[in-house]
């Protein structure tokens, strides 16, 4: 008689060797949802890329770059197994939140867009709310992505290699938002 207590209860599949390879490493999702809010939340980039002008295009790269490497260090310092997939899931959604108010509003992106208040960024009025194209846009930009990230099976690391991984990603989107935050800031 031998004893089945892993085949039981369903802990042969921790075990098993072929599983760490299938499972997506930490750090791709941290790079894919920094991507996806950098650039295709990026409301001044689809506007600049719908008008055809190519004149503040580089800028709004830019910018976008910026915007990804803040998210990957945020995310690299929440990114372990517990944290990964809420912190990515309400960083899309405050991201295509305010994407879907400002694209809706019309508003321009300039220094008064924050002055006017956070809460107006989240969430515009109700006339704007009763466009076909703000749920359209939470859908396409913000729930899409969002049941991408909570189907994704991540794969779990070591502490001393999940630290490390953080500590490299982190390092990574601090020095991109250094080198593209003096590129957006430097006079000409």
């Amino acid at each position: 008689m031998s004893l089945k207590l892993f085949r039981s209860t369903g802990y042969s599949s921790i075990l098993a060797p072929g599983e760490s390879r299938v499972a997506t490493h930490p750090g791709w999702l941290v790079l894919a949802t920094s991507l996806w809010i950098g650039f295709a939340c990026n409301v001044a980039l689809w506007r600049e890329l719908r008008s055809y002008g190519s004149s503040g295009l580089g800028r709004e790269l830019l910018a976008g770059a910026f915007i990804a490497a803040a998210c990957a260090s945020l995310l690299s310092l929440l990114g372990w197994r517990r944290t990964l997939k809420r912190t990515a899931t309400i960083l899309l959604l405050l991201a295509a939140l305010v994407a879907a108010s400002i694209w809706v509003q019309g508003r321009a992106m300039d220094a008064d867009l924050f002055g006017q208040g956070f809460r107006t960024l989240l969430v515009p009025g109700w006339p704007s709310l009763l466009r076909w194209q703000f749920p359209a846009l939470l859908v396409g930009i913000g729930l899409v992505p969002m049941l991408w990230v909570w189907q994704l099976q991540v794969r779990r690391l070591p502490g001393p290699k999940q630290m490390a991984s953080n500590a490299t990603g982190m390092l990574l989107g601090l020095v991109v938002m250094a080198v593209t935050g003096w590129l957006l800031l430097r006079p000409g």
